[in-house]
Order: structure tokens, then sequence, then C-alpha cells
């Protein structure tokens, strides 16, 4: 498995980078060929899944995930979600955690543990930079 890391800062807020950052239908208009919708009704919790769809036509795949902890920031804690991927061609897991930063704002991580089936193992470091750039774009598209 592959897995990135991706740090940002924002003059935000914390409970707005939260927003932001887990607003999963937001993730798609940044992904390029991607589209995503929730599977679950009401606000995200544990349990809410949701699915990316990327590609065109029938070169296209699901990217299922499941919200398996979901933490919200409060006073003195920072917010964190975790969300499996289970689909048939993704697999792992990431965890977005949004802290108050020194200062004033809020200093955001995702970190991702990616596979994708059927890409050898040995294709992890350039999964681990598509990763790195792909995310850091959606986190700077986001804030």
């Amino acid at each position: 498995m592959s897995l990135f890391r991706v740090e940002r800062r924002s003059g935000l807020p914390v409970e707005e980078v939260w927003r932001r950052l887990t607003d999963f239908a937001a993730h798609g208009r940044l992904v390029p060929l991607t589209r995503s919708r929730t599977l679950s009704a009401g606000p995200t919790r544990v349990g809410s899944r949701f699915v990316a769809r990327t590609g065109v036509g029938r070169l296209a795949f699901d990217d299922p995930m499941e919200v398996v902890v979901w933490e919200p920031p409060a006073p003195g804690r920072p917010g964190r979600c975790r969300l499996e991927k289970r689909g048939r061609v993704v697999l792992g897991h990431a965890v977005i955690e949004v802290y108050a930063a020194e200062g004033g704002g809020a200093r955001a991580v995702w970190v991702e543990e990616l596979r994708l089936r059927g890409v050898p193992g040995a294709l992890d470091p350039v999964l681990a930079l598509a990763g790195r750039t792909l995310f850091g774009r959606v986190m700077d598209g986001l804030l």
C-alpha cells in the first residue's frame, strides 16, 4: 500500500476548515473526471457512506467510502474523520485531522493509505506522489 501525507495551514477558523474538508460532495468538483454522491441521508456521522465515480463512460470505476470515525473539533480537541475505502478497485483508508493553529487559524492534515487492485507494490512511490499532488490540490481548492 502507498502511504502519503498532505498538510495545509489556513487562516480560517477550525470549524470552517473542518466543514470544508468534510464536504465530500465538494471533493468531486475538484478532482478531474470525478463525481461524488452521498449514499446516506442526514448529516455526516459514523456510518455515512458516499461514492466517488472517476472516469468516462465504460472506463470508470467507483470508490465507495464509509465514515468510521467522526469527531468534529471541539474546544481543546482537534477534529478527526476516518474514511474506509471499500471498493473493488480502490482500497485503504484516509484520515482527516483539523487542529487549531498557534496564533489563530487552523492546520489540516490528510493521511491516506491507498492500494489500487491490480497495481504492483513496486508502483507505491508513484501512487504516493500522485496522491500527495491530487489531494494537495483538493485541500487548496477547498480552503
